[in-house]
């Protein structure tokens, strides 16, 4: 095993410890040109990651992706990163994961009918629309779908399975049943894929 390979520990993940790390971004990173923010939010995102590497005891080598943009693990390690206007994320884990933040905020009524149908709608009393509400269902599929390396074009066949508690809901996609997990913070909601592990966010 070379210097640049990623290092198992085995503390965390033997515990099942998952340790997602959020960093907020400098303010002036707003005055970047587009594509400059682009890749300024993705590299910090990565600093993120590295955190939560270093979190569970593990050493990052070189992060790779495949054609389609997707993390490819390394040595049976898989990792996630997300990043917005005003926070990025990052997390790694012994098994497929995602992650991924939003600001909670007044968005399109015509999207609530592109993220979710009405019987998932339905689990929740959406009788005012709520915002935090549409936004734990999106984050909550966004974090599936890129653990399972498919895309938003299966939003729809991604389906809210149960709502656990304010904190906590179930998905079924692909024959299986994914449990995920929120993150309040500033205005943002982060969403995790958590299945049996323990979640400790860390927010700098």
């Amino acid at each position: 095993m070379t210097s640049d390979s990623i290092r198992i520990p085995h503390s965390a993940f033997r515990n099942r410890i998952l340790n997602p790390v959020i960093l907020s971004v400098p303010k002036n990173v707003t005055d970047f040109r587009p594509r400059d923010r682009v890749t300024f939010l993705g590299r910090y995102a990565r600093k993120a990651l590295k955190l939560s590497a270093k979190k569970s005891c593990i050493s990052l080598g070189e992060l790779n992706k495949n054609e389609s943009g997707a993390p490819l693990p390394s040595d049976d390690i898989y990792w996630a990163i997300t990043h917005k206007t005003e926070y990025v994320g990052g997390v790694v884990a012994p098994e497929p994961i995602g992650i991924d933040i939003e600001k909670i905020q007044p968005c399109s009524l015509g999207l609530f009918k592109k993220t979710a149908g009405e019987s998932e709608w339905a689990l929740a009393d959406q009788s005012k629309k709520d915002f935090a509400i549409f936004f734990r269902y999106w984050t909550s599929k966004e974090a599936v779908l890129k653990a399972s390396i498919t895309g938003i074009k299966d939003l729809l066949k991604c389906r809210i399975h149960r709502i656990i508690d304010d904190h906590h809901l179930e998905i079924d996609y692909m024959n299986k049943l994914w449990q995920l997990e929120h993150y309040f913070f500033y205005d943002h909601i982060a969403s995790i894929v958590q299945n049996d592990f323990k979640i400790e966010w860390t927010i700098v």
